[in-house]
């Protein structure tokens, strides 16, 4: 087997050199990492990533916990964490914890026991106390999508009540007074959140909240065409529908040209979280940005930092949503 020792020889350096080539830490010149590389590549030398792990008690593996892997949502944060990973020589290992806190708190267990250095957590039914226990164990994590005061310091979100608000707010100021309201899941935090935002928008502007008006879903597509079928079905009147997220969205668009309610000549339509689909329905959604790669990107830089010691990158615990404008909304006829 080659060792570093024979790489450093061969390049003309110190072992030192050649381990931070290796891990990517300190300054080394362009032109010394270059000989490293090519000293490497002619002795065929391979790094031992268990041997350097039990010698500095770090794996470079960040375990990841998301609710789920389908959907455009939870692709571009991880792609937004995995970026910045890669960048830096670690890796990412991901669970599923499908929203039900047995399962998140399996998952957990499951990556500290394979002596992941970190974890980023975007987990939905676990309680606050469990997540605040996992902190005071001196367990390295970051929670995404969901702020926990006791641990603030440990987590980024978006504002979701402020994206809420704003949402239906747009539908307000452009003159609709009987909007609809199609959540996301109400025992998770975002749906909740997003909820409130929008009864916050109507006492604001002096129009009552009224259950009828309001549809559960859960955040998928299909929910929101069956949001819509069932607001019609139960006789609600309504010229405009807020939905908690971009896929019951489109969902909803679907039914309303089912129901030939054209969008948004008879129904104005908005969303959350601008996907990157959202742009593409025709005509184009609007919605209220969650910048959902930035916040997987810094996930990662907070573990960086926290853990590996580098460099500080500039990082938020909670983002501002904003509105964008597209086709979907428009003044009531």
């Amino acid at each position: 087997m080659v060792t570093i020792k024979q790489v450093s020889e061969k390049a003309g350096v110190s072992s030192a050199t050649v381990s931070r080539v290796i891990n990517n830490t300190g300054t080394v010149k362009e032109k010394t990492r270059e000989r490293v590389m090519t000293a490497m590549a002619e002795l065929g030398y391979r790094h031992n990533v268990v041997a350097a792990s039990l010698a500095s008690n770090k794996t470079h593996t960040i375990g990841y916990v998301v609710p789920e892997l389908h959907g455009s949502f939870f692709g571009a944060m991880m792609g937004g964490t995995e970026q910045a990973l890669r960048q830096a020589k670690k890796h990412m290992l991901i669970a599923t914890g499908h929203s039900d806190a047995q399962i998140e708190k399996e998952q957990i267990d499951a990556l500290l026991s394979r002596r992941c250095d970190a974890l980023i957590l975007h987990v939905e039914a676990v309680s606050d106390e469990y997540l605040v226990s996992l902190v005071h164990q001196g367990v390295e994590l970051v929670v995404v999508n969901r702020f926990i005061e006791e641990i603030g310091d440990n987590c980024i979100s978006l504002d979701n009540v402020k994206g809420g608000y704003l949402a239906s707010r747009h539908l307000l100021d452009i003159g609709h007074t009987k909007i609809a309201y199609i959540a996301g899941s109400l025992f998770k935090a975002d749906g909740k959140n997003r909820l409130t935002g929008h009864q916050q928008a109507l006492a604001d502007m002096g129009v009552e909240y009224t259950d009828n008006l309001t549809y559960e879903g859960n955040f998928q597509a299909k929910s929101g065409t069956e949001g819509i079928r069932a607001l019609v079905a139960r006789g609600a009147k309504f010229t405009a529908v807020a939905c908690a997220n971009d896929e019951m969205a489109s969902g909803a668009m679907i039914a309303l040209r089912e129901l030939g309610r054209r969008v948004p000549e008879d129904v104005s339509v908005i969303g959350f979280d601008n996907v990157d689909f959202a742009s593409y329905l025709s005509p184009g959604l609007t919605t209220i940005d969650y910048p959902v790669q930035k916040i997987g990107s810094m996930a990662a830089h907070w573990v960086l930092e926290r853990v590996y010691g580098h460099t500080r990158h500039e990082y938020q615990h909670i983002l501002s949503p904003r509105l964008i404008l597209r086709g979907t909304t428009s003044s009531p006829e």
